[in-house]
């Protein structure tokens, strides 16, 4: 079985943290993965953004490859300046594809632009089955906007449900992402299924705090609350910054601080985002001193360090599809305070494994924090539970899942 896999707009070896680089890169490398462990091909498709970089890498194992493909200039652009450069990236895709003899039985495409990509692909393939993920929904976006500048526009809404009506199959993390696409999209529901995003156990799990934080340099006496995610206003950062102004550290009795992983700090301060500048601002209007620390990115291979130092992984955001940080901090036995959004509510069970709250209620947030905090036999056992329920979720059963849609096209099944 060979599979074209497409992620147009970012390449799943990209450290994680930037503006562009997130769930759907950690999703669409450790799949590739599960899926050579399993005997299946893979060519991860990609638009290149540094023509110094080999177009084609082999680093995901099992002979499955990432495939840089030259569709515009080969440097970062925003994703609003490389639609237009959509179709030059299929046909460079044909090229290599026609090149090396390659007949591909499914495209499985992530994202509405690689979406549109996987459409040209079928076409010029005489009907390739399509398998979509979105990750994230526009007019889901567009329902939590705080401005303008934050909303999803009509090319991206027009590309979804020219998506929808391409596509064969669509894969959704949850139910609420499901209920979204059938009631905010009018979605055929005979095309959508519901698997999981998965994590990869052998990576993420349980490290005793002594040692992680020993290996991130944090003082055994200090506590950590943890953020790790993109630093745009969808991600509630601010209400997190807000809720630790109000934590009484006398109460706590020890040293509690923030670690925000994410966004670029090696930058100056004019090539800040602007969220990333407000959110700095904030700290200082509040007094914050050295009780948050912006980290900037930070690769995979440390994170389950940070999680297993950390007492609270939080995810205050307006909106997530699913939630991946959150299931890996959970693997590593961290509770989880998340809003109760989209996926997130699906996958923090609130006073089992961590907590789940309204969006944007730095209060409540903050007494759950002091709850977590001032109770170290609660969080320990709420960790506990935790790592033992991400195990549903390891990878070797979620890929199985996804194989099985797969399957569903190579056997000949027809839509009912």
């Amino acid at each position: 079985m060979r599979i074209a896999m497409l992620s147009y707009h970012t390449c799943p070896l990209a450290t994680l943290g930037g503006k562009d680089t997130g769930g759907m890169n950690v999703y669409v490398r450790d799949l590739t993965r599960e899926l050579g462990r399993l005997g299946i091909h893979v060519d991860v498709f990609t638009r290149s953004q540094d023509e110094h970089v080999p177009h084609i890498v082999h680093e995901l194992g099992y002979g499955n490859r990432v495939v840089h493909i030259p569709a515009g200039p080969e440097e970062p652009k925003s994703k609003s300046d490389i639609a237009k450069y959509i179709p030059e990236f299929a046909e460079e895709i044909k090229k290599f594809a026609a090149e090396r003899n390659i007949v591909y039985d499914v495209i499985h495409s992530h994202y509405w632009m690689s979406g549109l990509a996987a459409e040209a692909l079928s076409d010029a393939w005489g009907g390739t089955p399509i398998v979509h993920m979105f990750h994230t929904l526009g007019e889901m976006k567009n329902r939590v906007a705080r401005s303008e500048d934050e909303r999803a526009g009509e090319d991206r809404l027009d590309g979804e449900r020219q998506v929808l009506r391409r596509a064969d199959r669509i894969v959704t993390a949850t139910v609420a992402e499901l209920t979204q696409l059938r009631f905010l999209y009018k979605a055929d529901a005979r095309k959508l299924v519901v698997i999981p995003p998965g994590v990869d156990t052998s990576h993420f799990y349980p490290i005793p705090a002594d040692e992680a934080k020993q290996f991130i340099g944090l003082k055994p006496e200090n506590r950590m609350v943890l953020f790790v995610g993109r630093i745009e206003p969808l991600k509630g950062v601010d209400t997190l910054i807000r809720a630790m102004s109000c934590l009484d550290l006398q109460g706590l009795h020890r040293p509690v601080h923030l670690a925000i992983i994410g966004g670029d700090v090696s930058v100056s301060y004019e090539e800040m985002s602007a969220e990333m500048k407000r959110l700095q601002a904030m700290c200082d209007e509040l007094c914050m001193g050295g009780m948050v620390v912006f980290l900037g990115k930070r690769g995979q291979d440390t994170l389950p360090y940070y999680y297993s130092a950390a007492e609270v992984l939080v995810m205050p955001s307006l909106y997530e599809s699913f939630g991946m940080v959150a299931l890996e901090a959970m693997a590593c036995g961290t509770p989880v305070i998340a809003s109760e959004v989209g996926g997130l509510g699906y996958l923090v069970q609130n006073g089992e494994t961590g907590f789940t709250i309204p969006d944007s209620d730095p209060q409540m947030l903050c007494d759950k924090l002091s709850a977590l905090l001032a109770d170290n036999a609660r969080r320990v056992e709420m960790g506990r539970r935790a790592a033992e329920y991400a195990l549903d979720y390891e990878w070797g059963k979620i890929a199985s899942q996804v194989v099985g849609v797969y399957k569903e096209f190579l056997v000949g099944e027809q839509m009912v």
